[in-house]
């Protein structure tokens, strides 16, 4: 079970741009059925456009402008972004039925955040979870920290192993000691 983001970000850029330019052209259209000057002159635009050569300038510009933004949204569409939901790992091989079970990513990054700040000595804790790394950054008050980080990597890591998700991701622990008073 992995369950994949929805591009909204992308689709909701998308969506704005058509709003505007619908909104643009309908106001444009509007002002025209009353008898009222327009805010962008339609002729103007289009004799603009058309005496405009493929090899002005802004014209390049643009163009580039539109081919990297419509590439950046063809990739962002394409290519599968982080799963939301991890499959977990299914202990039980001789299972005639298989059980397939997940936690969020979210959830997974609360408990081992929580796993983290209870480690003796730790004060707060933060943690980044990607497809291959738990990085948990540790903050303690203590003048000596001999000891602490491991600690830290052991805790987090036994949480992750009863939890465990399919793909274990590495444990690595980062320490940021308090100055001494």
């Amino acid at each position: 079970m992995k369950r994949l983001p929805r591009r909204s970000a992308p689709a909701v850029l998308v969506a704005l741009a058509v709003l505007a330019a619908c909104a643009l052209v309908t106001t444009v259209a509007v002002r025209q059925a009353f008898g009222l000057s327009p805010w962008i002159d339609p002729r103007a635009v289009a004799g603009a456009l058309h005496g405009a050569r493929w090899t002005d300038p802004l014209v390049v510009l643009a163009a580039s402008v539109c081919a990297v933004l419509g590439a950046v949204l063809l990739l962002c569409a394409l290519l599968p972004g982080a799963p939301t939901v991890l499959p977990l790992r299914d202990d039980d091989p001789d299972s005639d039925h298989a059980l397939e079970s997940g936690v969020t990513r979210r959830s997974l990054r609360n408990v081992l955040r929580a796993t983290a700040s209870s480690v003796d000595g730790v004060t707060t804790a933060k943690l980044a979870l990607t497809r291959r790394a738990a990085t948990a950054t540790a903050t303690t008050d203590r003048t000596g920290t001999t000891g602490l980080a491991d600690a830290v990597r052991v805790a987090v890591a036994e949480r992750l192993d009863r939890v465990g998700p399919l793909d274990r991701p590495t444990v690595t622990v980062r320490l940021k000691a308090g100055r001494a008073r």
